[in-house]
This record gives structure tokens, C-alpha cells and sequence, in this order.
């Protein structure tokens, strides 16, 4: 009895001691992300809640996130502190040369980039911006259609943590993108949107635009200039951020993208 009370104090006093020190091993975060959400051209209501929702997630698994507008931020020293840089519904030219210089130096040293829904719409004028990105937004539905549709999204390759917690085929309403051009030869699509479900026309040309075909992409990924980038081009409404599984799509890619998770990203054939 007598070895079994004092075993019983060596555990307590052993538990008591590891207490604190688990602890903080606990809270140190896994990573840090920026979260980027400046516009010069069209302004996105659904940002303050996009940061949220990443804020939260960064709550609830254990990372950290700042939110800026401010440009000011992308300098060498700044950048250096985050993991990934979330580019957040940001429109137009939204870097001077000095900040697009450090960005990409921070890429190229192994940062992290994550687009989100208009960060395709984002430094037209900066050819290295719309690689990294993987394309460029060209338009949307709208003009001869409904804006707004619910369509079936084709979740490719489930070994990603991106794409793994989303069922096979995905029925979702969106502004679904048509882009520049279709990156799917140079980077590793994650999803596609099947245009046989909605009408894909945007307005840029009258009458309707066409769509981008049978393989149109929504979420892709890539290795880029010593750096990692993942985007989606979903999130439009504010209240997609409350949608279980865009939240953990969009945890998913700035996972990967912060190099804290296999970054299983090679070129698609």
C-alpha cells in the first residue's frame, strides 16, 4: 500500500510538472498567415467576412492570422514573418515595385501564397503575379444569365488536404469564373466545375460569352519559383464563409500552402 501511495505521488507530482510546459507546447501555432485584402478596382462585400472565417479557423486549429489592406506590409523583414500570404477577393493594381519585389523574394525563398475567389482579378500588369496565380479572371455569368448558379463542382485527386473533405461531386451556388486563359497544363487542378449544370456565358461579349469548356477549372495548385501557391476561385457571398465545406477547402489549401502538409502539387498531365 505504502509503494502504491508513494507511486501514485510521483504521478501527480510528474503530471503537475509536465502540466505547464505541455501546455505551451499546445499553444504555439503551427503557422502564421497574412491575410492580404486590399481592392483598387471592384470591392468584394464578402471580405470582412472571409477574414473572419479565416481568423476563426486559425482559432479553432491553432494559427495564427494577421489581416491587412495596407501595401506597406510586403517588405522583406514583414513577409519573413508568415508562412503564407492569402491574397483575399484583392482587385486591380494593388502592389507598387518596391512591394511586388519583396513578395516575389519572399516566394522565392519558400513562402507560401493561397488566392482566394478575386485575387485572379488582381495585377494584370504584373506577368510574374498572374504565373504564381495560374491565371488571370476573364468574366463571369451575368449579363444574358443568372449571375449567381448552382452547378456541380468535379473534386479531382482526394490526397490533398484541400480536396480530401469534400465529397466526390460538389453542389454549390457560385460566380463561377471564366478565365484568361485554362492553367490546367501548368499547374494541378484540384477541381473543376461542370459546365453540362449551369450556363456558363459570361458578360464581357454580347450575346454571351463562351464558357471555358469541358475541363474548366475552380482550384488548382502549383510549385512556383521556389515557392508554393494554391487558389481557389470560390468564395463570392458572404455567407459562403459559414459553408462547412469551403471553410475546409480554403483550410485545406492555406495548409498546403504554408508547407506544413505534403504539398502533393506536381504538373497535371
Amino acid at each position: 500500500m505504502k509503494r502504491l501511495l508513494t507511486y501514485l505521488v510521483a504521478m501527480v507530482v510528474a503530471v503537475g510538472l509536465a502540466g505547464p510546459a505541455a501546455a505551451t507546447a499546445s499553444a504555439h501555432p503551427r503557422f502564421t498567415a497574412l491575410v492580404f485584402s486590399k481592392t483598387a478596382a471592384f470591392r468584394h462585400d464578402s471580405i470582412p467576412a472571409g477574414v473572419a472565417a479565416i481568423r476563426q479557423l486559425g482559432a479553432e486549429h491553432n494559427f495564427t492570422v494577421d489581416a491587412t489592406e495596407d501595401a506597406s506590409a510586403f517588405t522583406d523583414a514583414n513577409l519573413a514573418r508568415y508562412d503564407v500570404v492569402v491574397w483575399l477577393s484583392t482587385t486591380g493594381d494593388v502592389l507598387n515595385d518596391q512591394q511586388q519585389a519583396a513578395f516575389k523574394r519572399y516566394i522565392r525563398a519558400g513562402g507560401g501564397y493561397a488566392g482566394v475567389h478575386a485575387a485572379s482579378d488582381t495585377e494584370y500588369d504584373w506577368p510574374w503575379y498572374g504565373r504564381l496565380v495560374g491565371a488571370y479572371f476573364r468574366d463571369h455569368p451575368g449579363s444574358v444569365n443568372a449571375q449567381f448558379q448552382v452547378a456541380t463542382v468535379n473534386v479531382l485527386g482526394r490526397d490533398t488536404p484541400a480536396t480530401r473533405p469534400l465529397p466526390r461531386y460538389w453542389d454549390r451556388e457560385e460566380e463561377w469564373y471564366n478565365f484568361r486563359t485554362n492553367p490546367r497544363h501548368t499547374v494541378r487542378v484540384l477541381a473543376e466545375v461542370d459546365e453540362r449544370t449551369y450556363d456558363p456565358r459570361g458578360y464581357s461579349v454580347p450575346g454571351g460569352s463562351p464558357g471555358m469548356g469541358p475541363h474548366h477549372p475552380v482550384s488548382w495548385c502549383q510549385p512556383f519559383d521556389g515557392g508554393r501557391a494554391f487558389y481557389t476561385a470560390m468564395g463570392h457571398k458572404s455567407e459562403y464563409y459559414s459553408d462547412p465545406l469551403l471553410l475546409a477547402h480554403l483550410y485545406g489549401g492555406i495548409r498546403m500552402a504554408a508547407g506544413v502538409t505534403p504539398f502533393n502539387c506536381g504538373t497535371e498531365n
